[in-house]
């Protein structure tokens, strides 16, 4: 099943993103399932390579990592990259730049799409 997961929230100083990629996880550890993900808004900063977090502290970097590894497709809004001054350099391995019209595409074919 494809399923489209959309973050708004930025990566710390709230728990939705955090949330979110705990959802994504769980749902990417069942082979039946394609995990789009998409992050716009604040949320762009959790693709931001070179985390460091207080030891102890969720790292939402290592979490990503995890996703990709099981086979997800991370999209990065462009947008608001350029809004928030991150280059495509400054992405982590296994995201990428997206847009719109990616996003609008993925809505689109998905049979479940879960906004945090």
């Amino acid at each position: 099943m494809s399923i489209l997961l959309i973050l708004n929230d930025p990566p710390y100083g709230t728990e939705r993103s955090y949330n979110g990629l705990r959802l994504a996880a769980s749902l990417c550890r069942s082979e039946e399932n394609q995990l789009y993900m998409f992050l716009i808004g604040d949320a762009v900063a959790c693709a931001r390579s070179g985390q460091k977090v207080p030891q102890g502290y969720y790292n939402i970097q290592s979490m990503l990592h995890g996703i990709i590894r099981r086979g997800a497709t991370i999209g990065v809004c462009g947008t608001c990259m350029d809004a928030r001054g991150l280059r495509d350099e400054d992405l982590l391995e296994g995201t990428r730049r997206s847009s719109m019209e990616e996003l609008s595409g993925w809505t689109q074919e998905a049979a479940k799409v879960i906004s945090f």
